[in-house]
């Protein structure tokens, strides 16, 4: 059985990827007190114990506010970490993926669909980090897929204190009376998590480099989600405009999957993959 090293396990992307790979493969998944990943030769170290054929490095500040609030360390756990993870597949000769985000994208003087070969500029603390982890992994191991995720949303809890998502929170407000706000001025992916883990292991076979991993879509979020309800024949009436939040900065993260699909790989719309889940949510359930 080969072995897979995952970083990130108490996450929320990281505890998926080990719960569907588990049994698939030897996976390994070592907590911060067994690999800090800010620490290169305690990296190196656990690289040369474990000998993994391949690794997904899922570990980050992704909580855009804490980086912003302790960049030092976002800094040393989203660069440096990714570095040392990079570096260490090389040593071992390991296939890489790390995860990256669709936040390189923000501020673009491009309008999206985004295209990764793109010049960046992100302007938040995480997406500057998430940008420079690219270059500094790809600087050390040319082998590394780096993978910019979207938005991504599951439709279960699997752990006791993970955070909330899109869908989940949705459904959750759906429950009670109020009304469900949704940006007008801002478009991006909107990805079910359980397609890009189901992605990753053809993703092992991508040639080193930066791809688009995510549903496409090129609606804003209000119109997303009244496209869905609207679909389902859920109240539209509970849906309401936001038109302040990113009004005097329009945010378009809106990502071109072309290179991913000519590799092989395909997501979903954003639009078609949410009105699935919400059908089969609905299954069982009271009409909404």
């Amino acid at each position: 059985m080969k072995k897979l090293l995952v970083t990130g396990a108490s996450g929320f992307l990281g505890s998926r990827i080990v719960k569907f790979y588990s049994g698939r493969y030897d996976v390994y998944a070592p907590g911060h007190s067994e690999m800090d990943i800010t620490d290169e030769e305690n990296v190196y170290a656990v690289f040369k114990d474990f000998k993994p054929h391949f690794v997904i490095h899922s570990a980050a500040v992704s909580d855009v506010g804490m980086c912003d609030r302790e960049p030092e360390k976002s800094w040393k756990i989203n660069v440096d970490g990714s570095r040392n993870i990079a570096a260490a597949s090389a040593e071992c000769r390991a296939k890489c993926l790390l995860c990256s985000s669709d936040q390189v994208y923000f501020r673009s003087n491009v309008k999206g669909p985004h295209k990764e070969e793109e010049m960046l500029a992100p302007v938040n603390i995480y997406g500057r980090e998430k940008k420079k982890a690219e270059e500094e992994c790809l600087g050390r191991n040319p082998e590394c897929v780096l993978l910019r995720l979207s938005w991504l949303y599951d439709t279960r809890t699997i752990l006791e204190k993970e955070h909330s998502d899109l869908f989940r929170t949705m459904l959750l407000k759906l429950q009670g009376q109020e009304k469900l706000s949704y940006p007008v001025h801002d478009v991006r992916g909107m990805t079910d998590v359980k397609e890009v883990i189901g992605n990753l292991e053809k993703a092992l076979e991508l040639k080193g480099g930066i791809y688009n991993f995510g549903s496409p879509n090129d609606k804003n979020t209000f119109e997303t989600i009244f496209a869905m309800f609207t679909e389902l024949n859920w109240d539209v009436g509970r849906l309401e405009k936001n038109e302040e939040a990113f009004a005097a900065n329009p945010r378009d993260l809106s990502m071109c999957p072309v290179k991913l699909n000519n590799s092989g790989i395909t997501f979903r719309p954003a639009l078609e993959a949410l009105v699935r889940n919400g059908a089969e949510y609905r299954q069982g359930q009271n009409d909404i």
